[in-house]
């Protein structure tokens, strides 16, 4: 009985030992993936901004611009692109909409991101672009990959269309959550207007007439937390000039943006929790059941073993019976 009951659980420690690095290795890159339907929004405010009047073609301090930034899946658009690119991808609609303290529009850029559902690598489709210009995207873009490395990674910038490296800077803990600190700088880049304009009567084409050029530098930081690639908090230090040309009559350049772009604390709380809640399911992909199988493993082998090793020791002798003498017989 103990022999049969080794082996039973000799074969429930070849199975959970097994069952470790399949979880790890062979699940987890097909089961972790983007959904395609995903919906997110973001606002983010630059307070003590300075901001173009593209009435006046004067820049004025105001106490707040807002970006809103949202990503809607397009899950028509990524079917679509599956079906010739022969692996999950995801199609993002982004929107950045920024509005000065009036509530009215400064500027909106729309933006198609494609990507790859696992890893988060650019996918290149028909459709790919930034504010209705075709873009070939090199490197990341608004997500880092599942289980993020403390190395530096490619990032697409859609104001210059260009890629550059955003620099790891070290590891920090943001309100209880352990991030990876990444650090972009962007310099001075001349860029195109965006296609819709604040003001009516003023478009691209009509600016491009004047000569005047728009030229931007950015400084863009993210804290991400590293098992689900996900930025919890992020800020841009933005700037944003137009230079020569006779729309600005005799100044050589003018301040058409400039301030610390921060998340609003809102945004914040309800981002942080909802890392939180998915670095759990990443978690018990990579870590927890992977290395729990493997403990269990090792335990149902050493027990499998105790009982087989008991099962081969050779019983204990009978013990030896004593008679009473029994008297002679004459």
């Amino acid at each position: 009985m103990r022999r049969k009951a080794s082996l039973i659980l000799l074969a429930l420690a070849v199975f959970c030992t097994a069952l470790s690095p399949l979880l790890r290795w062979y699940a987890f890159p097909r089961l972790a993936k983007i959904p395609a339907h995903q919906y997110q929004d973001m606002v983010l405010e630059a307070k003590d901004a300075t901001l173009l009047d593209y009435g006046t073609m004067q820049s004025r301090k105001v106490d707040k611009v807002s970006i809103v930034q949202t990503l809607k899946g397009n899950v028509e658009a990524s079917e679509k692109i599956e079906k010739t690119a022969g692996r999950d991808v995801v199609v993002w609609d982004g929107l950045s909409y920024v509005q000065g303290p009036d509530g009215k529009m400064v500027s909106k850029i729309p933006e198609r991101y494609i990507f790859d559902a696992h890893t988060q690598e650019p996918v290149h489709a028909t459709g790919e672009m930034v504010d209705g210009d075709a873009v070939r995207r090199e490197g990341i873009e608004f997500k880092w990959p599942f289980l993020t490395e403390k190395r530096d990674y490619e990032y697409f910038d859609a104001q210059a269309r260009v890629t550059a490296p955003i620099h790891y800077k070290g590891e920090q803990d943001f309100r209880g959550v352990n991030v990876y600190y990444f650090e972009q700088t962007i310099p001075w880049t001349k860029v195109p207007f965006p296609k819709t304009m604040p003001v009516k009567g003023i478009t691209p084409e009509s600016v491009a007439k004047t000569g005047t050029t728009r030229w931007y530098t950015t400084v863009r930081k993210f804290w991400v937390e590293p098992a689900t690639g996900a930025p919890v908090y992020g800020e841009e230090i933005h700037k944003e000039e137009l230079r020569g040309g006779t729309l600005l009559g005799d100044r050589d350049k003018v301040t058409a943006f400039s301030g610390h772009v921060k998340m609003r604390e809102d945004y914040i709380e309800s981002t942080v929790d909802l890392v939180k809640s998915q670095r759990v399911l990443i978690m018990l992909l990579t870590s927890y059941l992977p290395w729990g199988f493997l403990i269990l493993g090792a335990g149902l082998l050493s027990l499998s073993l105790y009982l087989e090793a008991r099962s081969r020791r050779p019983a204990d002798p009978s013990p030896t019976q004593t008679h009473e003498p029994e008297p002679v017989s004459a």
